[in-house]
């Protein structure tokens, strides 16, 4: 179900958690995967194992998604491997948590630049191919604290919310050329991120499931917003919570 045989990916923070499973989900179907890494290279190696033994062509890239020159330079060198681009995954994220009153400046502003100024880079990186080619999937990995907010992370809540945002312009101008931009938005997934929440009675009872999702349950949501079975969906935020936002 939902097959990507001969379509080529980009994985943006696709080294660990989310990320590594969109990278084994998107190459389980099929896809060629290219994903972008912070500096973990041990946790690299072991995705780009995952690709391989998938049975299609995987690569890694370092790349600071908050750097502009070093998307430009790193798309450059990809896009000339992979051959062309059909989907991007924006999913490198990180997290500065703290009170507002406390925040520093470059928590802030750190955590803006990752997680939306790098989804914005990337994204301008391949809109060219995509829309020489008249296709394309782009997917924005947003979160439930984008939508509801999240006491003690303004910061990261303000940078998903704006990824709404970005996808949904995104949506409207690339429209015409047949390229696709939604949304998905997690809620708490067992990740490392969230270790320390897992042990929390009184938070699992706060989802209307009542427990955590796991990182291929998401990944899942991904893949079929890059299958064709999808190409009449764009501008959507697609909830992967529980019901925590309901």
């Amino acid at each position: 179900m939902f097959r990507l045989d001969g379509k080529r990916a980009v994985v943006t923070g696709g080294s660990r958690g989310i990320g590594r499973e969109i990278c084994r989900s998107l190459s389980a179907a099929g896809a060629d995967v290219a994903f972008l890494y912070a500096g973990n290279e041990a946790a690299a190696v072991e995705t780009l194992e995952i690709i391989n033994g998938a049975g299609v062509r995987g690569f890694s890239y370092r790349c600071d998604v908050s750097d502009a020159e070093c998307v430009r330079a790193t798309f450059k060198e990809l896009l000339g491997e992979l051959g062309g681009v059909d989907i991007l995954v924006n999913n490198a994220g990180i997290t500065r948590d703290g009170l507002s009153m406390m925040m520093k400046d470059e928590d802030f502003d750190r955590v803006v630049a990752v997680n939306l100024a790098g989804a914005f880079y990337c994204s301008r990186a391949v809109i060219p191919a995509m829309m020489r080619a008249r296709s394309g999937k782009i997917i924005n990995m947003t979160s439930v604290s984008g939508i509801i907010g999240n006491a003690g992370q303004a910061n990261y809540s303000a940078s998903k919310a704006g990824l709404i945002g970005l996808t949904k312009s995104l949506a409207r101008e690339l429209a015409p050329r047949k390229i696709t931009c939604n949304a998905v938005a997690p809620g708490f997934v067992e990740t490392d991120m969230t270790a320390s929440f897992r042990e929390n009675a009184e938070l699992e009872k706060s989802i209307p499931l009542g427990r955590f999702a796991k990182a291929e349950e998401v990944a899942e949501v991904v893949r079929f917003l890059a299958s064709p079975a999808a190409d009449y969906i764009t501008g959507e935020v697609v909830r992967v919570d529980g019901g925590l936002a309901i």
